[in-house]
């Protein structure tokens, strides 16, 4: 079961990286065509997301990989089911119901990165 933390923990931390470096460096132009939500957000609320999704993504692998408080890659998980959440209720207040699927499957992916990190950590 190490094995399938350290599977899920990678794809969601490379996904997230990439997603909060976008929100951290790129401007409410550039992102608009990707996250039309963007708009109806502050853009340091933005930015935020986009440092908290960075500080997730670090969070998951490096505790559990230096061995150093491992169980803080359990936090790093909570806190990016967290972000799902915000953003599905974002999504429903917006009627954007058919955007979910993706805040969905990372929703699951850190639940299971909670159970695993649980588990097995």
């Amino acid at each position: 079961m190490t094995v399938a933390y350290w599977i899920v923990a990678a794809l969601t931390a490379v996904f997230y990286g990439y997603a909060g470096g976008k929100k951290v460096l790129q401007d409410r132009e550039a992102l608009r065509p990707m996250m039309g939500w963007v708009d109806r957000v502050p853009l340091p609320a933005v930015r935020l997301i986009g440092t908290l999704e960075i500080l997730g993504a670090a969070g998951l692998v490096l505790p559990p990989l230096t061995g150093i408080a491992a169980r803080l890659a359990v936090a790093a998980a909570v806190g990016l089911a967290l972000i799902q959440v915000g953003g599905i209720t974002l999504h429903l207040s917006r009627g954007e119901a058919r955007l979910i699927g993706l805040n969905i499957a990372l929703l699951a992916a850190a639940g299971a990165l909670v159970w695993l990190g649980t588990t097995w950590l």
